[in-house]
This record gives structure tokens, C-alpha cells and sequence, in this order.
């Protein structure tokens, strides 16, 4: 049997999967409460005892002990089927649902007697990471953190290198791609209008010698296996090389162009809030998440994106070359001041690097040296974590009206008063401990201008009352909730 409520009771409550899928089903769930009740016998024979994960479309967190081969031999799914196995149970009931997560909590007591609780973090709430704990809460429908509504600083007198010769460049290009065949001024004028940009001389100069039209016989043809079709497949990336051993990157077709703006990057609060984005004034490229003036034209074969910068930083130049670290959502480094200077030189590194001093903008604190919260209290500082804290509780007075504060992480013993939270006029993002967030629960002292909030708690917490809190926070902001469903079934007791 099952029954599904919000935590704690709202209106108007968020909807639900159909209750008749089978992931609401004691069945789908059996096998796999029956291996976490043979690893967790003694935390859920407790009073209140409970074992919760998650589980997603593409992974998973649950406390199943895994089995490992003896020493000598890789871990094989066989290692592990019955785990594997049940999971995947699941998975596919999740899946048949339109679910894209499900986090779990049960209780397993002596007689067998199970209550699973299943929850919906609905369209405000972000699964958590690496156990069931919810993520960040969007507080205000549609908001993003301060760097991705970033937008680049106009930068009067910006013009090309002085390195930029179009004649050398064709002439180089033409020399080393001489079987190339380039795009039309018509096909170079279309893509301008799609991308809403005029493309530097540079690039058109690029295109006219090579259209890079390969890249589509390649994805059309490399898995045919007529003869002829992967000879001419083979004969297309062997052009591809020889393109990318010209330029020194792998080039997108002129059809494949884009605009790497800050839609490009997805984010979660609880990181992205911690960001920030740092120009200095000697900066040849600004430090932004994107920008309508980032043209995409290729990739390094790593997944790090080449392009063109037509936002340049203050020291930079117009349609200089910068790349964009696919393991990175803030900034980007120079590559070359022009298409001619890397045509000169294809073989030079990759990356100029990206090693600014977050400091005084980002200030994340330990609790081991004394009066850090004083040094940390700079006009410029937008972020403050206080994370592990070893020391004695601080007091947030001294960063008290400081104008540009808009995030402050404070883990487990970090605040000898939460209530100063609510001094922080300025803050979008906020992220405390249970703890914490009931003592500003209970004085009705949370701050009201913010966009998101988290809840820190460790791993090994109960999952019903972090919900449960979250629930509370999303009620201040009208917010849909998390909502539990229960079923209940019956394992029978231990041997």
C-alpha cells in the first residue's frame, strides 16, 4: 500500500508521477530493500534507524556494500550482480515513470515490517550529489547565479593585433591545404545572419579556403561499410588532419559555427554561486562564463572549445583566439593574439593559463588562522566561505554592509550567531547547516532577497528531517515542495 502527502502540508501541493507506475510498487523495490537491510541490520534495528540513496536515470547512491574480487583480478558486473540487478529494477521503473531521480529513505525494523519513502524533489530542488540529501533550492523561479548573468565590459578602442596579414594568411593557408575547397561569400554572408555576428576578416579569409564540409561525410559515413564509402570516409579525415595540422586545432565546419554564451554552461547553485569573475586591468580576455561575442570554430580533439573573441579584455585584441577548458565554467586563456600569429607558430601550447588571485573577490576560510574573517572584510568581496571549521566560532560583523556580498557558505561550528545572517542585506545564495537554519527559522530571520539556498548536512543525516526543512524554506517562497510518497510492505523477519 502507499500514500503520498508534501512535507509539511501546503497548498497547493506539487504533482506527482501516476501512483499506478510501477516504481510505486513494494515489488520493484524488494530486492534491493532486502540487500540493504543484510548490510545495515544493526543502523535500522535502532529506534528511528534509517538507510536512504538516490537514484537517477544515469547513476546512482546507494549504501550497498560491494563485493570486491580477490587480489589480481578487475571487478567484473558479475562481482556484484544481485546489486546490479536490483538497482537496475528500479531503474527502469524510473525511467518507464518519466522520472529523472527518485531519493529514498526506509525503515527496516525487526519484524520486517518496511516503510520506504520515496521523494519528488519537483521543479524547485536539485538532486543532491553523491548521497540522497537535496541539492541547492531555486527560490525565485528562473534566477541564475551573479556570473552567468555576467555580461562582458564594453572595451572602447578594441581593434585586431598588429600581427594580423590577410595576404600571408591565405597565402600560408592556400600552401598547406591546397586541395581545399572554400566557402561562397553567399555561405559566409548566411552564416553571419544566423549567428547575428560579422565574422573578423580572419575567419572569412579561413573559410574561403576551406569550407571544412569533411565533418559532414565523416558523421554520414563512418559507419557505413560499402568499401568505396569508407575509403571516401578515410579520405575525409585524413583532410581533417591535414586542416587541423595547418590551423594547430581541429575546425568546425562554417555551418557549424556558434556562439558560446553563457547558455553554453550549465551550473548548480551551490558551485556556481561560489564563482566569480575576475578582469584585471592588464587582461587580454575578460573572465566571464560566455559572451555574445565568443565565436565557436573548433576544439583542441580534448573537448576544449577554440574561439574566436570579438569581447576582448582590456589588454586583448578584436578576434584574437582564447579557449574555453571544458572542466572549467568561469573564463577563458589566450591562445593567439590572431589566426595569423598561430598559422605562424600551429605547434605552441595550448594554454597561456588562467592563474588569477580570487582574493579580495573570493575569500574561503578554514578557521585556522586568527582575525581571517577581519582580513577577508574588503569592499570587493563577493563570496565567503567558511568551511571545516577548526576554530572558535566568528561572529560575521566585520563583513556586515560590505556592498557586494552575495554568497556566504558556513559549515558545522563556523557562526557564533546565525541570526547575523539576516544583516547580510545583499545576499542571492546562502548555505548552512540544519542547525543553523532552524535558528533563523524559529527568529524569522531568513534573509528574504534570496534567489537559492542549501542545506549542509553530512551524508550519514536523516533524510526525512532535511527534507522536511527544505519544505520549510520553500513554503516562505511559495515554491513547489518535496513531496514524499510511502509504501509499505512486508520482508519478513531475520532468520
Amino acid at each position: 500500500m502507499s500514500s503520498s502527502s508534501p512535507l509539511p502540508s501546503s497548498s497547493p501541493l506539487p504533482s506527482l508521477p501516476s501512483s499506478s507506475s510501477s516504481l510505486y510498487d513494494f515489488a520493484t523495490w524488494e530486492p534491493l530493500l532486502r540487500l540493504l537491510r543484510a548490510d545495515h541490520a544493526q543502523a535500522l534495528a535502532a529506534p528511528g534507524g534509517e538507510v536512504a540513496g538516490l537514484i537517477g536515470r544515469h547513476g546512482w547512491s546507494v549504501p550497498v556494500r560491494m563485493r570486491y574480487p580477490k587480489a589480481g583480478r578487475a571487478m567484473l558486473v558479475s562481482d556484484n550482480q544481485e546489486q546490479h540487478d536490483a538497482i537496475e529494477r528500479v531503474r527502469a521503473a524510473l525511467i518507464e515513470a518519466g522520472t529523472g531521480d527518485v531519493a529514498f529513505a526506509v525503515e527496516i525494523p525487526a519484524s520486517g515490517k518496511a516503510a520506504l519513502h520515496l521523494f519528488d524533489h519537483g521543479p524547485a530542488v536539485d538532486p543532491g550529489i553523491g548521497n540522497a540529501h537535496p541539492g541547492a533550492l531555486t527560490l525565485v523561479e528562473g534566477a541564475v547565479p551573479e556570473p552567468w548573468r555576467r555580461l562582458p565590459e564594453p572595451v572602447p578602442g578594441a581593434a585586431p593585433a598588429p600581427s594580423v596579414d590577410l595576404e600571408l594568411l591565405e597565402r600560408t593557408l592556400r600552401k598547406r591545404m591546397p586541395d581545399e575547397t572554400g566557402a561562397t561569400e553567399e555561405e559566409i554572408a548566411a552564416a553571419e545572419a544566423r549567428l547575428g555576428v560579422a565574422l573578423p576578416e580572419e575567419i572569412k579569409v579561413l573559410y574561403r579556403v576551406t569550407a571544412a564540409r569533411w565533418w559532414e561525410h565523416t558523421e554520414n559515413d563512418e559507419n557505413d561499410e560499402n568499401d568505396e564509402d569508407v575509403e571516401d570516409a578515410e579520405a575525409c579525415w585524413e583532410a581533417s588532419d591535414r586542416v587541423g595540422d595547418a590551423l594547430g586545432f581541429e575546425l568546425s565546419s562554417l555551418d557549424g559555427l556558434v556562439i558560446a554564451d553563457r547558455s553554453r554552461s550549465s551550473f548548480r547553485w551551490e558551485h556556481a554561486a561560489t564563482e566569480a569573475c575576475v578582469t584585471p586591468p592588464d587582461a587580454a580576455v575578460q573572465d566571464l562564463v560566455g559572451s555574445p561575442g565568443w565565436i565557436v570554430i573548433g576544439d583542441n580533439g580534448g573537448g576544449d572549445l577554440v574561439v574566436v573573441d570579438l569581447t576582448p579584455g582590456p589588454r586583448g585584441h578584436l578576434g584574437q583566439l582564447i579557449v574555453l577548458d571544458h572542466e572549467r565554467s568561469v573564463g577563458a586563456c589566450l591562445f593567439a593574439e590572431s589566426l595569423t600569429d598561430l598559422v605562424r607558430d600551429p605547434d605552441r601550447s595550448w594554454y597561456s593559463g588562467r592563474s588569477l588571485d580570487p582574493m579580495p573577490v573570493v575569500a574561503r576560510l578554514h578557521g585556522e588562522v586568527p582575525n581571517s574573517i577581519e582580513a577577508a572584510a574588503h569592499p570587493d568581496l563577493e563570496v565567503l566561505t567558511l568551511g571545516g571549521w577548526r576554530g572558535e566560532p566568528v561572529s560575521l560583523t566585520p563583513v556586515i554592509g560590505l556592498p557586494r556580498l552575495r554568497t556566504l557558505y558556513a559549515g558545522p561550528g563556523a557562526l557564533a550567531d546565525p541570526r547575523e545572517v539576516t544583516r547580510l542585506t545583499g545576499l542571492e545564495f546562502l548555505e548552512l547547516t540544519p542547525e543553523d537554519w532552524r535558528c533563523l527559522l524559529d527568529a524569522g530571520a531568513v534573509p528574504r532577497g534570496l534567489s537559492a539556498a542549501a542545506i549542509e548536512a553530512p551524508s550519514d543525516h536523516d533524510l526525512r528531517p532535511i527534507m522536511a526543512l527544505a519544505n520549510e524554506l520553500l513554503t516562505l517562497w511559495e515554491r513547489p515542495l518535496i513531496t514524499e510518497t510511502v509504501i509499505e510492505g512486508d520482508l519478513g523477519p531475520l532468520p
